[in-house]
């Protein structure tokens, strides 16, 4: 549908009883152009948000796919993103609220969730690595049908 979606999280994804998927919630999204979007709302769902997005950068379609491989995380560990994150207190003796520590070290120091082994795992991973590097929707799709036939 040429859109960028910017707050793909599992919240959005709502599920009917046959197990149709559809996506909600388009109040963030963006109209695809030829070359990258810029924004600098900076909106979207910290635990979710690719990098790019969290550092006000220029975006593509690319930051979905983060955020897919993110749900995909979910869905495979049946775990809420950064839940364990602790709050901590910094030199001034100030608490630093969790999703702050998750914005700046996902967005800053590269940090992900823990992968986990397999196929399901290496799409993780290549869903989170740099924008040009990250698999199209096609080939995401294609990688989950491949690991149903390898899980059954």
């Amino acid at each position: 549908m040429k859109l960028v979606h910017c707050d793909l999280k599992s919240a959005n994804c709502l599920v009917n009883k046959h197990w149709t998927v559809k996506i909600c919630d388009f109040g963030l999204s963006r109209m695809m152009t030829d070359g990258p979007l810029r924004d600098s709302s900076s909106a979207g769902t910290p635990e979710w948000m690719a990098p790019e997005l969290i550092r006000n950068e220029p975006f593509t379609e690319k930051c979905d796919i983060f955020s897919l491989g993110v749900i995909i995380w979910e869905l495979y560990t049946l775990n809420r993103p950064w839940y364990g994150v602790p709050q901590q207190r910094n030199e001034g003796l100030m608490f630093i609220p969790r999703l702050v520590k998750v914005v700046y070290a996902v967005g800053n120091e590269g940090s992900r969730l823990e992968i986990p082994e397999g196929p399901l795992g290496r799409l993780i991973t290549d869903c989170w690595a740099e924008p040009h590097d990250r698999p199209s929707c096609e080939d995401v799709l294609t990688r989950l049908l491949d690991c149903e036939y390898l899980l059954s």
